[in-house]
C-alpha cells in the first residue's frame, strides 16, 4: 500500500458537455509512485478524467488538486500543473516537420529554458531509454506506430514530469508493436513513475497497476488492487465488461 501524500486527488468532480454529463461526482487518490490502470467500455468518462487533470478539459464542478496545485481558471495554476504531468495520446501528436531530437528538444528549450546542448543530451538519455536512439534524426513519418510511441513517451519525460498519463497509448498500435510500448511503460512504473494509464491492455493492469479502476456511465464503479479485481469482482458491471474483455 502507498503511505505517502497523494499527489493527485480529485473531489467530486463534474463535466459536462452541453447537457450530457461525462463525469459524476469522481472521486480519486493518487499517491507517489502508486500506478492506477483505468478501464472500461467506450464513453464510460476514463479520457475525459485524466483529460481534466492536465486541464486539457475543464471540469464543472469539484476539485482537482496536481501536486499540491488546485485547477482553477488562473493561469499560472494551469502552467504549473502542466510542467508536472506529462501526457501520451493514442495518436502520437508528434510534430511531423521536426525531426524526433527536435520534438524531443523543443519544450525543454522553450518551456524550461534550458541551453540546446543540454537539451539534446537529455532527449539523447531518453531516447536510450525507450530503446530508440538510432531514430533521433529521422522524421516521425520514417518510424513505425510504437516507435513514434516511445518517442511521444520519450517526449513527455523530457520535462520531468511527476506524473505520466496515457490516454489508451496502445490502441492505435498494430498488434506486433503493441508489447514494444507496453515494455517501455513497465520500465517506467518499475523506476517510480506515477501513472494513470487508461487502456484495456489487461495483462499491463495485473503486472502493473497497484489499483485498477473500473469506469461506466461517467462513474468510478469499482477500485481494487489487480488480483482482487480480476478474480472477485464485486459490481455486475465490472463482471460483464471483464466477461466481455478478458478471453481467458
Amino acid at each position: 500500500m502507498m503511505t505517502s501524500e497523494p499527489i493527485i486527488v480529485l473531489k467530486d468532480v463534474d463535466k459536462f458537455f452541453g447537457d450530457f454529463q461525462a463525469l459524476k461526482k469522481i472521486n480519486l487518490s493518487v499517491a507517489k509512485s502508486e500506478r492506477i490502470v483505468v478501464c472500461g467500455p467506450s464513453g464510460s468518462g476514463k479520457s475525459t478524467m485524466i483529460r481534466c487533470i492536465n486541464r486539457l478539459e475543464k471540469h464543472n464542478a469539484g476539485q482537482i488538486f496536481v501536486d499540491g496545485h488546485e485547477l482553477t481558471d488562473q493561469v499560472s495554476d494551469i502552467d504549473a500543473v502542466r510542467r508536472e504531468v506529462g501526457m501520451v495520446f493514442q495518436n502520437f501528436n508528434l510534430f511531423p516537420h521536426l525531426s524526433v531530437i527536435d520534438n524531443l528538444m523543443l519544450a525543454p528549450k522553450l518551456v524550461r529554458r534550458i541551453a540546446k546542448a543540454e537539451a539534446r543530451e537529455k532527449a539523447m538519455s531518453l531516447l536510450e531509454r525507450v530503446r530508440i536512439p538510432e531514430q533521433a534524426d529521422k522524421y516521425p513519418s520514417q518510424l513505425s506506430g510504437g516507435q513514434q510511441q516511445r518517442v511521444a513517451i520519450a517526449r513527455a519525460l523530457c520535462m520531468n514530469p511527476e506524473v505520466m498519463l496515457f490516454d489508451e497509448p496502445t490502441s492505435a498500435l498494430d498488434p506486433e508493436m503493441i508489447n514494444e510500448v507496453l515494455d517501455v511503460m513497465t520500465d517506467l512504473a518499475q523506476g517510480g513513475m506515477t501513472m494513470i494509464c487508461v487502456t484495456h491492455e489487461m495483462g499491463f493492469a495485473r503486472s502493473v497497476a497497484d489499483s485498477v479502476v473500473f469506469m461506466d456511465n461517467g462513474e468510478i464503479v469499482e477500485m481494487a488492487p489487480p488480483g482482487e479485481f480480476f478474480e472477485n469482482p464485486k459490481s455486475d458491471r465490472t463482471k460483464l465488461f471483464l466477461s466481455q474483455i478478458l478471453t481467458h
